[in-house]
């Protein structure tokens, strides 16, 4: 089992990571970054501060309050309640009426409403998010470390091109192209708390968006100069009870979307080309947090805000159920065959592996899981001591992701929060899944000073090894490259990795 004990130290204060050759991270100074950076001239690196976005002004969800209150009939305020509240809003409308003559009605609508009132409190002692507004909920469950306040709410890399969007505070969308200068800003009325965004596979320009209300399906013209597409340009998807929307994958195939809100106890999967959704329903766990499409597309992890998650098998569509120990699973990563899942669990500073068979004949259609979880890696806090002090790391994972070759794993750990000197810090493994699994340290990597890892995402297509994009808390997005030679590709030529000059090895 991998720990930090087994780590190099970290980078010394005020060098940035820039690259990994040899097996060994590189580090430098700031103007050796904007240095070697500029030698990826495909590879923008961004700077969006806080300061230059606006925060969404509309406060209130509708126009309600900027009109004169009127009286309204009240069948038609009880169709009002029904389409913005549900059977509650109903119940209090019919409850609050003005009309005589109701008077058994009223009175029964009060009883209903104290027993959907207890019903919901019962419901949400079970699961304490319910209680929670969208934005909390939204918060709880992303991926970003900060969401509420970080500049960078989402990120998402096209699985084919040098491209990516970017979802800001703002609730704007911008669209990077290595290929060209134009930058399409993205906005839409139902735009709004963006949690996650995912890109069509085998497609040039089609982007899904999970927002507080539906999910968005960009249809982007790629050969189009504008830099604001029009919000024509937008499918809504909807589904009543599915907000807000906190994850979204697509099939490897490109065919099916899928989508999760943790409110909503079913896994929706959607024809886009129709905008028709079948639900996946389970019973138990609350909602549905996390989802995790395997690269092959023969399976799902969907994660639930309690103690369980579950593994999709995506031919029959049959599913298989993990209890955790300590709560909710967190996060997880398939490996590029999807025979191993890496996952993590909220609060624990470990990483478990599930190892996955490939059934055929009779026994198609089964999800194939081991029975219990391994432990592959603890990374707990681990003091160093180096030339310049100690440094404490280790702690609760938040994130996780592994490059298309199999070969490097990437972890944010945000360590504990109670502890003043504990830092947010990204650490990278070597790893191997064939023919046995091995998790190797490599390195930490470092920003700028005072920069607090955000996000992360390995490019899908980079040919030298594996690229790895950080999006830090300063509104920065960097391109750490890793140059190694893939044991799933052949060797075709001995030069050497590019290095700068005037570079120390982080040991």
């Amino acid at each position: 089992m991998c720990s930090l004990a087994l780590f190099p130290p970290p980078p010394a204060p005020g060098d940035i990571t820039l690259y990994e050759v040899n097996n060994s991270l590189v580090c430098g100074r700031l103007h050796e970054q904007l240095t070697f950076q500029s030698q990826l001239a495909d590879l923008p690196v961004l700077s969006l501060p806080k300061e230059t976005l606006k925060a969404h002004s509309r406060l209130e969800h509708s126009t309600q309050p900027a009109f004169i209150h009127h009286r309204e009939s009240l069948w038609k305020g009880c169709l009002s309640a029904w389409r913005d509240v549900g059977l509650c809003g109903v119940l209090k409308e019919i409850a609050n009426a003005e009309e005589e003559g109701l008077q058994w009605v009223k009175t029964g609508s009060r009883y209903l409403l104290a027993v959907c009132h207890w019903l919901s409190s019962l419901h949400g002692s079970l699961f304490p998010h319910l209680s929670l507004t969208s934005e909390d909920m939204i918060a709880a469950f992303s991926q970003a470390v900060d969401w509420a306040g970080c500049t960078i709410r989402a990120f998402a890399w096209h699985p084919h091109t040098s491209k990516f969007a970017v979802a800001l505070l703002d609730d704007s969308i911008r669209v990077y192209n290595s290929n060209s200068a134009t930058i399409p800003s993205l906005k839409h009325r139902l735009q709004r708390n963006v949690a996650a965004m995912a890109w069509k596979p085998l497609c040039a320009s089609i982007l899904a968006v999970a927002c507080q209300s539906c999910v968005l399906v960009w249809h982007l013209d790629p050969t189009s100069l504008s830099t604001r597409p029009s919000s024509g340009c937008a499918q809504v998807l909807s589904y009543p009870g599915h907000s807000p929307v906190t994850s979204l994958a697509w099939a490897p195939s490109g065919e099916l979307l899928l989508s999760a809100s943790p409110v909503n106890t079913a896994m929706l999967v959607w024809d886009v080309s129709t905008e028709n959704c079948v639900q996946l329903q389970w019973f138990g766990g609350g909602g549905v947090t996390y989802l995790a499409w395997s690269p092959d597309g023969s399976k799902v992890l969907a994660a639930a805000p309690s103690a369980v998650f579950r593994v999709w098998e995506a031919q029959m569509w049959t599913c298989e159920r993990w209890p955790t120990i300590k709560g909710r699973c967190q996060t997880g990563c398939w490996s590029p065959d999807g025979s191993r899942l890496l996952f993590t669990v909220l609060g624990a500073s470990v990483i478990y592996s599930l190892s996955f068979s490939e059934y055929r004949g009779e026994m198609q259609g089964q999800v194939g899981g081991s029975k219990t979880a391994s432990i592959v890696a603890d990374l707990s806090e681990t003091t160093f001591e180096t030339l310049y002090g100690e440094e404490r790391i280790g702690g609760e994972i938040h994130s996780m992701v592994w490059d298309p070759t199999g070969e490097r794993l990437a972890v944010i750990i945000r360590g504990h929060a109670d502890v003043p000197e504990s830092q947010t810090v990204i650490a990278v493994f070597r790893t191997r899944n064939s023919p046995v699994f091995e998790l190797l340290p490599c390195g930490f990597l470092r920003g700028e000073c005072g920069a607090q890892p955000q996000l992360i995402a390995f490019h899908p297509c980079f040919k030298k090894g594996a690229l790895l994009t950080v999006c830090w808390s300063t509104g920065k997005i960097s391109h750490i490259p890793f140059f190694f030679m893939s044991a799933h590709v052949p060797c075709t030529s001995s030069s050497p990795s590019p290095i700068i000059a005037s570079t120390s090895v982080c040991e």
